[in-house]
């Protein structure tokens, strides 16, 4: 926007690099250019500001597809003045010498022609396009179409406008219709999501059953070697009664072996024993078998004298004595007789 400073009787103007300035006087431009500043009278003075730089148009169309589905087109159109001279001698770009304000909307002119140009390539490009094509593509196809179209306008070019670009936004059908169109993703998305989790739970199954035939596989193995080892602890309990049995054996047989050498060494020492007791009896039988009996008498009481060790009584009867003394007699008789006939 234009500054402009007032005195008494002239007027100072200074404009912005991005604007266009055209001074009228007289009914005649007198000075154009970019960011011009002069002094000026008000009173036979007439200024026009054109704006150089970039200006965005935001659009929203609402149209129908080809099988007839309500469809809303949004973006924006980028444009510029590339000859200002000539857009001021189309559109009323004048400004108030006192504020420096626009007296008019020339902009708002310009936008109003861009937007129904836009409007009717985009109508064009919806009119023949199904709904399903123009959700899937549409943003493409309608950009292109009023890009093209636009820049490819006479008018525009005539009025010294041109087109720096187009975007489109979005393409959407009503809520309802795009409510409709999602559905059948929704259902498939749904599904792929049940699908998962029947896969995750079938995956859990299978890990749980295979831990559970893991679990029965080992307590299988467990049980047959345990079946193992209590036949080989049998087998083992069994080889050693065996062996205990076969040294209980081998030592009764040794006892009762010793037993038997030892009751034969005794029967045979017994043995010895009595024979040399009965060799000694019978020797001594021998030599007491030519005594005579009174002097076996004699000899019979001193050994029995030799085991008695009091004798409190002795009765001696003629009977005893008359024997007795007869035998010594005879004996005394038989030595002296045995004497005088060695001698």
């Amino acid at each position: 926007m234009a500054r402009i400073s007032r005195y008494p009787v002239i007027s100072h103007l200074r404009s912005e690099a991005t604007s266009h300035v055209i001074r009228y006087r007289g009914g005649r431009p007198v000075r154009s250019g970019r960011g011009l500043t002069f002094w000026f009278r008000p009173l036979d003075t007439a200024v026009a500001e054109i704006p150089l730089d970039d200006q965005e148009l935001s659009f929203l169309f609402h149209g129908r597809s080809a099988d007839l589905q309500e469809v809303v087109a949004q973006g924006i159109v980028t444009y510029r003045v590339t000859d200002p001279d000539l857009l001021a001698g189309r559109i009323d770009f004048g400004i108030d010498l006192a504020t420096g304000l626009p007296t008019k909307t020339p902009l708002d002119q310009i936008a109003a022609r861009l937007t129904g140009l836009a409007q009717q390539h985009a109508w064009a490009v919806m009119a023949a396009t199904s709904l399903r094509e123009l959700v899937a593509d549409g943003v493409g196809r309608i950009r292109d179409r009023i890009e093209d179209g636009l820049r490819s306008d006479a008018p525009l070019v005539e009025m010294g406008l041109a087109i720096a670009s187009v975007r489109v936004s979005a393409v959407q059908p009503s809520a309802e219709v795009e409510k409709a169109l999602a559905a059948p993703t929704r259902e498939r998305i749904s599904a792929d999501a049940d699908e998962a989790v029947f896969a995750r739970r079938a995956a859990a199954v299978d890990k749980e059953r295979a831990i559970a035939e893991n679990e029965l596989a080992n307590r299988i193995e467990l049980a047959r070697r345990e079946a193992n080892l209590v036949v080989q602890d049998g087998a083992n309990a069994r080889r050693k009664a065996a062996e205990i049995a076969a040294a209980s054996r081998i030592a009764a047989d040794g006892n009762a072996r010793t037993r038997r050498i030892g009751a034969e060494a005794e029967a045979a020492a017994i043995r010895l024993v009595e024979t040399e007791r009965n060799a000694a009896e019978a020797e001594q039988i021998e030599v007491y078998r030519d005594l005579a009996p009174a002097v076996l008498m004699g000899l019979a009481a001193r050994e029995f004298a030799g085991k008695i060790e009091t004798i409190e009584h002795l009765n001696l009867t003629p009977d005893l004595l008359g024997p007795l003394l007869g035998d010594l007699l005879s004996a005394g008789t038989r030595r002296l007789d045995t004497g005088s006939a060695e001698g």
